[in-house]
């Protein structure tokens, strides 16, 4: 008989945006930001200067809202708690595998994580973003930095990208978990509407093929369908707009204002962060909940990200072994394309 098949040793690199670890990491951490071009999408020198006058406008407000977090963002280590919780779901399913966390914009970042690769010396690396739903200033731009740091450190091991994963039941499942009982809770108030709320983009973004929109409006029906809950009142809308232009919609805000229109409860559901970190901790719990008071929300309830919810793990832990299996350099969570054609941005267009 044949022998069998060794297992591979399988390095995933955990892909997520970053933040500040101490108040003086504020103003770099946006530089770092600003000066990527998925974001600012003009050529360098005029991308530097704008990052630079960007980063240093901002520095006092953003260190106003990570002081309201103890001075710095929670985002690595819950990062880490869910790359810990995905290497025992990995090893229990008898993957031999071990997590690594590349940030975008603040440390850990790729050229430093890169290096650790190396050093585990893996036989395939799986690259497994932290943002479910598809966008070339999120995962594309991770992809990128990644991919010049594993050249920079020498590190060739076959590399498959797990692009995206907006339906995936272990993520709405979890999500659909976690909201039940706060919508139990909420309908003390009324009949709750439901905002699924997710960072914006500018229309240009969108319009120049990027699939994120249509994606977390996926996400939206898949989680409302998967609750259950007849007749749900919920709207898909966005957050976190910054600069003059153009953003897709609806706007967060104005949904929340809406509903005091229509003296309804809420719950907003930060349904493109797994995570949390300063937009759902500040921004949600803390600015939307503000306004929801002034504009007459009868009850407002912020829903928690999946973190570490097992099913959540599970569904990552799924898509992990699924990458193994896989052939193809690029696998979303159905192992093809998800986006209809016509999205230029879509990694899966062309292949």
């Amino acid at each position: 008989m044949p022998a069998p098949a060794s297992t591979p040793r399988v390095a995933v690199v955990l892909f997520n945006l970053g933040g500040p670890d101490a108040p003086e990491a504020v103003r770099p951490f946006l530089f770092n930001l600003f000066a990527d071009p998925a974001i600012i999408r003009v050529p360098n020198p005029f991308r530097f200067l704008i990052a630079s006058l960007i980063s240093g406008r901002r520095a006092k407000a953003a260190a106003a809202i990570y002081a309201q977090l103890g001075g710095k963002s929670p985002l690595l280590e819950n990062t880490q708690a869910q790359a810990a919780a995905l290497d025992a779901a990995l090893a229990a399913a008898g993957v031999s595998a071990k997590c690594f966390i590349a940030m975008r914009y603040w440390h850990p970042m790729s050229a430093e994580t890169a290096a650790r690769v190396k050093d585990y010396n893996p036989d395939l690396v799986i690259l497994l973003p932290l943002y479910p739903q598809f966008s070339t200033t999120t995962t594309a731009s991770s992809e990128r930095v990644w991919r010049e740091a594993a050249r920079t450190v020498g590190l060739d091991a076959p590399t498959r990208l797990i692009c995206c994963y907006p339906t995936q039941a272990g993520f709405v499942d979890a999500s659909a978990d976690i909201i039940r009982p706060l919508y139990e809770r909420a309908k003390a108030h009324g009949r709750p509407r439901v905002l699924f709320s997710a960072h914006g983009l500018p229309k240009k973004v969108v319009a120049g093929g990027d699939p994120y929109q249509w994606q977390c409006e996926r996400t939206a029906e898949s989680i409302a369908a998967a609750l259950g809950i007849e007749d749900l009142d919920w709207v898909n809308c966005y957050q976190s707009r910054v600069g003059p232009l153009e953003w897709i919609g609806p706007s967060t805000d104005e949904e929340i204002r809406r509903a005091g229109r229509d003296g309804v409860p809420i719950l907003v559901v930060p349904m493109a962060f797994v995570s949390e970190h300063s937009e759902t901790l500040v921004e949600i719990e803390v600015e939307y909940r503000h306004l929801a008071k002034d504009s007459g929300v009868p009850y407002f309830e912020r829903v928690p990200t999946v973190g570490t919810h097992p099913a959540f793990i599970e569904g990552l832990a799924r898509l992990v072994r699924q990458g193994v299996a896989s052939p193809k350099p690029v696998c979303a969570q159905n192992g093809g394309q998800i986006c209809p054609a016509g999205f230029s941005g879509c990694p899966q267009q062309g292949r």
